[in-house]
């Protein structure tokens, strides 16, 4: 009987695979469109399942998903960041992956951020977090404090006549002030005595994080930070060569090589007090759809052929970020200075985002506390008690 039984749920899982439509559908960002379309054409090719890739703005990818996953529409499979998880968990809307090969050989860290509740729930390629880039036309030796850094911005810009910006980064982003932030002393949420999050205790108006926010409204006062920067301005100015100093990350590496710049990479200058920055960084990778008509396809894409070492190069090559398997890393190491230069800096000063739920309440309070201090002219204490004040009732 048993016998029986088992051949019976290995025809049902057969009968079930091939009665889904033999096509997945993947949102992801820019960044990886290039890649994933080649690799849906290895993988048509070779298991004759049509794999469709649709762009989508990186930050449009979770709420659309978010809206379109419950009514059964939407894409099988997502392409995005590990903090994601717990609020697309809890809204049931991931699979869980349930045998990931060669789990062994992926660094602990970017597996942690893409479990929730003791399952994984997304297979990781990649980190990333920022750090200071810097054209090495302008800067000979990159600075090592901040006092240093606002120095060599002045020079350069009176150097140039104000033609060249001597330091911009998305300033009013959460993520990329995150260094000061948390460099100073401020944190997100605090841990209880077992090293778990404590959601109820928010360290964003503290001490520290108004430290901080009065760092960043110092390059704001002095005019080195101008009200209407954002990425787009920092990215296009950079490639342009009209920009000595950044803040970014690895994903934006092909841009400033397509555009000739002679870049490099450097740690973000230490902090007044001789504190070190620590920048938020994060895990990118494959999440499948928990409403998917076709996740049997979707699972089987990611696990027998993403997954792998040669596809994971693959992607490394278009997307060079630090790779998640450890073996990939090691013959990037070998081949690449900067993605190894991105490496070391974030297993130095790195801090992982949370992936709970309640981590999607603090980016757009924290954008409006940036915001308010920084354009606005509201006190940095009060633009940061009425973030925490924001996050705790979205969180209730």
């Amino acid at each position: 009987m048993r016998k029986f039984l088992t051949v019976l749920l290995a025809v049902l899982f057969v009968f079930m695979v091939f009665a889904q439509t033999k096509k997945i559908t993947i949102w992801t960002s820019e960044a990886q469109v290039p890649i994933l379309k080649k690799l849906a054409d290895q993988y048509k090719a070779k298991y004759g399942v049509q794999v469709d890739v649709v762009q989508v703005n990186f930050g449009d990818i979770k709420p659309k998903f978010l809206t379109a996953a419950p009514a059964g529409e939407g894409p099988d499979i997502i392409v995005g960041a590990h903090d994601w998880v717990g609020e697309l968990v809890v809204n049931g809307l991931l699979e869980p992956i349930q045998n990931l090969p060669d789990k062994d050989k992926y660094f602990p860290t970017p597996l942690e951020g893409f479990t929730y509740g003791g399952r994984l729930y997304g297979i990781p390629y990649a980190f990333d977090g920022p750090a200071l880039i810097y054209n090495k036309d302008y800067v000979k030796t990159p600075p090592k404090t901040f006092d240093e850094l606002i120095a060599l911005a002045k020079k350069i810009e009176k150097d140039y006549g104000g033609e060249v910006r001597g330091f911009i980064y998305d300033y009013k982003n959460f993520y990329f002030s995150s260094f000061a932030f948390f460099g100073m002393g401020g944190y997100v949420f605090g841990k209880d005595k077992t090293g778990k999050l404590n959601v109820k205790d928010i360290g964003l108006a503290n001490q520290g994080a108004i430290d901080a926010l009065k760092l960043i409204k110092r390059l704001v006062d002095e005019k080195i930070l101008t009200p209407g920067d954002n990425y787009n301005t920092m990215d296009g100015l950079f490639k342009d060569g009209l920009a000595a100093m950044i803040i970014n990350g690895p994903w934006a590496v092909p841009g400033w090589k397509q555009a000739g710049i002679n870049f490099d990479v450097a740690p973000i200058p230490d902090l007044p007090g001789g504190k070190k920055p620590r920048p938020f960084f994060g895990a990118q990778g494959f999440m499948v759809n928990a409403k998917s008509k076709n996740k049997l396809f979707a699972l089987d894409f990611l696990t027998k052929f993403i997954a792998t070492k040669d596809i994971m190069f693959q992607i490394w090559q278009a997307d060079p970020r630090c790779p998640s398997r450890i073996d990939v890393n090691e013959e990037v190491m070998k081949r690449d200075p900067v993605t190894k230069k991105f490496a070391d800096f974030l297993g130095t000063y790195g801090l992982p985002m949370p992936n709970v739920p309640e981590m999607a309440a603090v980016w757009g309070a924290m954008g409006d506390a940036l915001a308010k201090a920084l354009d606005q002219g509201v006190a940095p204490e009060k633009a940061l008690a009425d973030a925490v004040a924001q996050i705790r009732a979205q969180i209730k």
